[in-house]
């Protein structure tokens, strides 16, 4: 059994002020992947999750998607999608009915059902079992299956499959979209991805028994726990934090008889625009521009040795439209006198989560002092039930401000 398994796609995405839709990153890097699809013929496609920005997509994300699918289910290769936490579970299962006849299967809302969407389909060695597992958050789960001692990701996560009838002594796939580690380890984050405080943790055990876990939510490609529970990666870089991994593209999976080691191998995908950071003095970057153009990028260029100025922002401008470069984030570092603030005119805010921004704040209104874990954690809880409500469209309510104080109150007793 070969399957591609690809992740966080979000489909209708803006980077520093800048549609990935209308400037053709998106649609140039599903063409890209169709033409990689026909290639290897895989027995299977699946998406673990974020297959859009937000859970009101625009008409055009839509309508790539909806190309995305149509071709690979008139190519005869089934599609298995979960949704993320930028998806609006509702809105993606729409017409769930109709497209499983076209062999396109999504996940539905567990409000409706605790039975996991999940679809089998046969090799040489019998029977693989693709098991479908929507975002969930603890309160979901705990309304679910009526137990309000489901207070954490884990636990969640861990009852919500216990209730699924899977035989183990078959091949078994989840496609899920969690944060999940291995001993509370967490890989470094950056980007349109942070999250901080480690909010939302699964520990890979709760996936024991799967053959494979195809794994979205973090936007880096790597294991966690065992090589069986595998991260895709975005298809691209969606911020410049995230190019610390510049090779990006679906992971074909080889799943032979059940026991036998899986293969996993890379399928790079050029982007239309790489992404860069520069470095330097002016009189540095200046030399970079002629001896290290670029072509086609998205560029952070970063000043070290005096401020931007009007004069100092169009040559760089320029320099890179003149090679079909776009300067994404133009800043400065060099501090005149102490106390001095960093220049910029980036458009980088309005990409960070609230956490984010609130702990570039709490520095900045502090010398230069971060703020300390209890603090963070509490941001990172309070933009992740809001980010839950976004996209349930729920209105805040008591219970939600109950679990937040609950939460404070938590952490003040850990900080004594």
């Amino acid at each position: 059994m070969r399957f591609l398994h690809l992740a966080d796609l979000h489909l209708g995405k803006y980077i520093y002020g800048t549609s990935l839709i209308d400037n053709g990153d998106q649609k140039v890097w599903v063409d890209r992947f169709l033409d990689k699809a026909r290639e290897l013929k895989p027995d299977a496609v699946v998406i673990a999750g974020d297959v859009y920005d937000r859970g009101l997509p625009p008409g055009q994300a839509t309508k790539l998607l909806s190309f995305l699918v149509t071709t690979l289910s008139d190519l005869k290769i089934p599609v298995l999608i979960t949704a993320g936490n930028h998806d609006s579970v509702y809105h993606l299962s729409f017409l769930s009915p109709l497209l499983e006849a076209r062999d396109v299967y999504i996940s539905r809302p567990l409000e409706q059902s605790a039975e996991l969407v999940h679809k089998t389909l046969e090799d040489e060695h019998g029977p693989v079992t693709f098991w479908l597992l929507p975002y969930i958050y603890p309160a979901m789960i705990a309304q679910v299956l009526g137990d309000e001692e489901i207070r954490d990701y884990d636990s969640a996560v861990r009852r919500i499959l216990a209730v699924q009838n899977i035989d183990f002594t078959q091949r078994n796939v989840l496609v899920a979209h969690q944060n999940v580690t291995a001993g509370g380890q967490e890989v470094e984050r950056g980007g349109s991805e942070s999250m901080v405080g480690g909010v939302g943790q699964v520990d890979y055990t709760a996936f024991d028994g799967f053959d494979y876990v195809a794994l979205g939510h973090i936007h880096s490609s790597y294991h966690v726990g065992r090589e069986e529970v595998r991260y895709a990666g975005t298809p691209m870089p969606y911020h410049f934090n995230e190019t610390k991994q510049p090779d990006k593209g679906p992971l074909l999976v080889t799943l032979q008889d059940k026991g036998s080691r899986l293969q996993t191998e890379r399928q790079i995908i050029e982007p239309l625009h790489h992404m860069r950071e520069i470095r330097g003095t002016y009189d540095e970057i200046r030399k970079s521009a002629v001896d290290h153009p670029g072509e086609n990028e998205y560029l952070k260029v970063i000043l070290t040795d005096q401020r931007i100025t009007p004069l100092i922002s169009d040559f760089i401008h320029e320099t890179a439209r003149a090679h079909g470069s776009t300067v994404m984030e133009l800043t400065s570092e060099f501090k005149a006198f102490t106390g001095d603030a960093v220049f910029s005119d980036t458009k980088d805010m309005y990409e960070k989560p609230v956490e984010g921004l609130f702990a570039d704040f709490y520095k900045d209104r502090n010398d230069g002092v971060e703020a300390d874990e209890q603090d963070l954690k509490l941001m990172a809880f309070i933009g992740e039930m809001t980010r839950n409500a976004a996209v349930t469209q729920e209105k805040p309510d008591e219970k939600m401000y109950r679990r937040i104080l609950e939460f404070a109150l938590g952490q003040e007793v850990n900080r004594k």
